[in-house]
């Protein structure tokens, strides 16, 4: 009999900043064994159109499927929007889930005004995933949502605070905020976002509520892991990591999401390139 409870969950993401989501799951889950897939030869998803995304997303299941895995992380807003469902019905009974629907219950949760503001990228703003959420989990809510592409940019190149950041930062939400003064939660609906944290805090103050989707979603693993009795004991492994391309800029740039150092030998490169 397959022991189940001992394989690993596998997590993918267009490129690195999923890898916010992996260091929340290795927190909240030290036990489990992880493989991470970053698709870094065809990013960024949030400007591909939602068939490509929703064909990258099946190949990139398919190939963490294949490595034999108990649970399906999409760690990329832009792929949850789309294939969180038929990725479910693709692979059931394994559990699969994305990073929309944990960040929306927990702004929903956390907002007593109703009035919740999602900075994310253009293309999942574009598409209204968190808003319909948000929505369908709150009827009365407002969900106010504002693109931030330079935030990729900027957590990507490590400038994640001090007055840079804040600048950029302040052009995003004040408009935002002065359209909506009754917003009193943040949601960070990009997984590049959290490493911004401290400089958002700097522009909306204390009393805003930040809403990480990373943890929330590593919280969500741990309760269906749990009820589904699939949580592995033993000693923690080290998660595996894979590209599609640039294994080095990946663990140079990936240090930063994931809160240690790595080197592009422990990144291997992969092809997910259907076989002719």
């Amino acid at each position: 009999m397959i022991d189940n409870n001992g394989l690993p969950i596998g997590v993918f993401d267009s490129g690195v900043g999923g890898l916010t989501v992996l260091r929340a799951l290795r927190q909240r889950l030290p036990n489990e064994h992880f493989i991470y897939l970053g698709d870094t030869a065809r990013l960024p998803y949030g400007t591909k159109s939602g068939d490509s995304v929703l064909r990258y997303s099946i190949q990139a299941a398919e190939f963490l499927v294949n490595q034999g895995i108990k649970y399906l992380v999409i760690a990329c807003n832009t792929a949850s929007s789309v294939a969180v469902e038929p990725l479910r019905q693709r692979f059931a009974p394994m559990p699969v889930i994305g990073v929309i629907e944990p960040g929306s219950m927990a702004g929903c949760a956390a907002s007593k005004s109703g009035h919740i503001a999602v900075l994310a990228t253009e293309g999942t703003v574009r598409g209204g995933a968190y808003q319909r959420a948000i929505t369908r989990l709150k009827p009365d809510a407002k969900a106010s949502a504002q693109a931030c592409s330079l935030f990729v940019a900027l957590a990507e190149e490590g400038w994640t605070d001090g007055a840079i950041a804040e600048a950029i930062a302040h052009r995003y939400i004040d408009e935002l905020f002065g359209n909506d003064p009754r917003i009193d939660t943040l949601l960070l609906g990009c997984t590049h976002f959290p490493v911004l944290a401290d400089a958002l805090r700097a522009v909306i103050g204390p009393t805003v509520t930040i809403v990480d989707s990373a943890d929330t979603t590593a919280r969500a693993v741990e309760a269906e892991l749990l009820d589904r009795g699939l949580l592995r004991s033993g000693n923690p492994l080290p998660p595996i990591l894979q590209a599609t391309d640039s294994p080095e800029r990946f663990a140079r740039v990936g240090s930063r999401f994931l809160g240690e150092s790595f080197d592009a030998g422990r990144v291997e490169l992969v092809d997910l390139a259907p076989s002719t």
